[in-house]
């Protein structure tokens, strides 16, 4: 059986880690923000699969254009995404994967295509990935390009001039290969690293829910203007229950964009540093993560 006949596969995965850095033995790319997935593509064959394994062609029918300069078997490893406002936009290619009705697929297909960055091949007619990433790109590079595909640009040995400049872009963060790291299927690999682009910024809890023993998730909140705007939920570090658990109940929600049930609302007073790494469109954070009060 080949990775060809074979395709319930999980792309390589990345170890994280917190600063850029230079080196020789690396090469580094942007890392992109959409949906990981693998692309088993020929001549009569084109399947798009997420890390997840499901297949995903009904929700981008436009990227079976791809295929039009492949003439032979082939699996892609990369990024799909969907540029909103010129960069990369996770909030709009979650839009796209959530929808269920096929005449608005077909209308956001035309309207606002996605786009499959690849990175990385694991077969050409003979399986690619015992070889170097170096051995590996040369068959990337014979790829050619359209409106569907593109191919992600790398950057040898100068990793912290690379994050620099996309914090300067506010993208999501970079990838660092080693270049003669070979292609690790279903595994989770410290040859492939990312440094995300993280923010961090001050808010304050407005409430917390406890839907079990010794978690706490807490509603973060933001002042502007004298009033307080809700912005997200993350779980609270055990060193901090105490002081949460002890604060003043409040009966209304202290947030003028946020009331649920099952809340309890605390007198906004508790500060809280918080990781993350971007803003929604109404304002809310991805990913936070409480680092200290």
């Amino acid at each position: 059986m080949t990775l060809w006949t074979n395709r319930d596969i999980t792309p390589m995965l990345l170890t994280e880690v917190d600063k850029p850095f230079n080196s020789n033995e690396y090469l580094f790319e942007l890392k992109f923000d959409g949906i990981r997935a693998l692309i088993f593509v020929g001549k009569n064959t084109f399947e798009i699969r997420s890390r997840n394994h499901n297949i995903i062609n009904h929700l981008f029918p436009e990227l079976k254009k791809i295929k039009e300069n492949i003439n032979k078997n082939m699996i892609l490893d990369g990024e799909i995404i969907l540029i909103h406002n010129n960069k990369p936009s996770f909030e709009k290619i979650q839009e796209r994967i959530h929808l269920k009705d096929k005449k608005r697929i077909d209308y956001y297909s035309k309207t606002s295509p996605a786009i499959f960055v690849v990175f990385d091949v694991l077969y050409a007619s003979k399986d690619l990935t015992a070889l170097t990433l170096q051995e590996r790109k040369k068959y990337l590079n014979q790829l050619k390009e359209n409106e569907y595909l593109l191919k992600s640009k790398s950057y040898l040995y100068k990793g912290i001039e690379l994050f620099q400049e996309i914090k300067k872009l506010n993208l999501e963060g970079i990838v660092a290969k080693r270049l003669d790291s070979i292609y690790q299927i279903n595994k989770r690999s410290n040859d492939w690293i990312k440094i995300k682009n993280i923010k961090n910024k001050k808010f304050v809890i407005g409430g917390f829910e406890q839907k079990k023993k010794n978690y706490l998730s807490v509603l973060l909140g933001e002042k502007k203007d004298n009033k307080l705007y809700f912005v997200g939920k993350a779980t609270l570090p055990n060193s901090f229950h105490e002081k949460v658990l002890k604060s003043k109940n409040i009966k209304t929600s202290p947030f003028i964009n946020y009331n649920e049930n099952n809340i309890i609302f605390i007198e906004p007073i508790i500060e809280v540093e918080v990781s993350y790494l971007e803003r929604t469109k109404n304002n809310h954070i991805r990913h936070p993560i409480i680092k200290r009060g």
